[in-house]
């Protein structure tokens, strides 16, 4: 019996050890050995042009390319989440959903009082 491949694609950009378990569900890892040597916003130009819906990227690299990721989400569908890397979450992830929901519905809803 055959597999049906059904859904849109989906890739990992980051780092080898945080990528990697991605590839086990499917995910097409891309692995950034160095931001500095490595060009992610073309990578990251390259997944959203070949169609994939959801690309995790890695906090670092994420926030290192905040200006581009906002580029690509104007200009493609591709949903870009970033994901922690080995040495734990540095709040982005949490940031960029509060700021997602906040342009949604008009206002800070997690806001402290």
């Amino acid at each position: 019996m055959a597999v049906k491949k059904t859904g849109s694609p989906m890739a990992a950009v980051g780092e080898y050890e945080t990528v990697l378990p991605f590839q086990a569900v499917g995910v097409k890892p891309c692995i950034v050995k160095d931001d500095e040597t490595s060009d992610v916003g073309a990578i990251l130009l390259e997944l959203a042009k070949a169609g994939f819906a959801v690309v995790f990227v890695q906090e670092s690299f994420f926030v290192g390319h905040t200006r581009r990721i906002e580029e690509l989400n104007d200009e493609y569908e591709t949903s870009f989440i970033p994901i922690p890397g080995l040495k734990g979450s540095e709040g982005v992830g949490l940031e960029s959903i509060r700021s997602s929901v906040e342009r949604a519905v008009g206002m800070d809803i997690f806001a402290v009082k």
